[in-house]
């Protein structure tokens, strides 16, 4: 399932069809879309939610202090989230203090205290970008700083 998917159903329920964002492409998932936060609103910008704010969509979660997406010409294009922000896919944890996804690149930059993990492996530094469509990252040091990480190789059964 796409991000575009993730977010444009996420933004469809929110919204509750208010503006027509597809909530799906070829070959995606009907997955419901659940979310939640302490408050929230709608203009025909966007939205904001605020205090715990949480979008999820089958096995992939967004959670941060806040999120807003952004809308333009009835489509979403850009979400940003702040303050304590993770986003998980099965296989992949991603945790920092501030998170971009334009859907246009499929990427989502993530910015501040940045740690990467994958089942055992972590990986640190100050900034993220994520391809969710390739699922390929990579990571930056900090200003004036090095990426740190550590990896675990897999058992070869030896």
């Amino acid at each position: 399932m796409s991000m575009k998917t993730f977010f444009g159903a996420a933004t469809a329920a929110l919204m509750l069809a208010a503006i027509p964002v597809s909530a799906q492409t070829p070959g995606s998932s009907s997955d419901a879309v659940a979310y939640g936060a302490d408050a929230g609103e709608y203009t025909p910008a966007g939205f904001t939610l605020r205090g715990r704010a949480e979008v999820v969509q089958g096995r992939n979660r967004l959670r941060a202090d806040s999120i807003n997406g952004f809308v333009s010409d009835g489509d979403l294009r850009r979400v940003e989230a702040s303050g304590n922000v993770y986003f998980v896919t099965p296989d992949q944890t991603m945790r920092g203090d501030r998170a971009v996804y334009t859907l246009a690149s499929n990427e989502v930059v993530v910015t501040g205290d940045v740690i990467l993990t994958q089942g055992q492996n972590v990986l640190t530094g100050g900034r993220l970008v994520y391809n969710t469509r390739t699922e390929a990252a990579r990571m930056e040091g900090p200003a004036n700083g090095r990426i740190r990480g550590v990896f675990y190789p897999q058992n070869s059964g030896n």
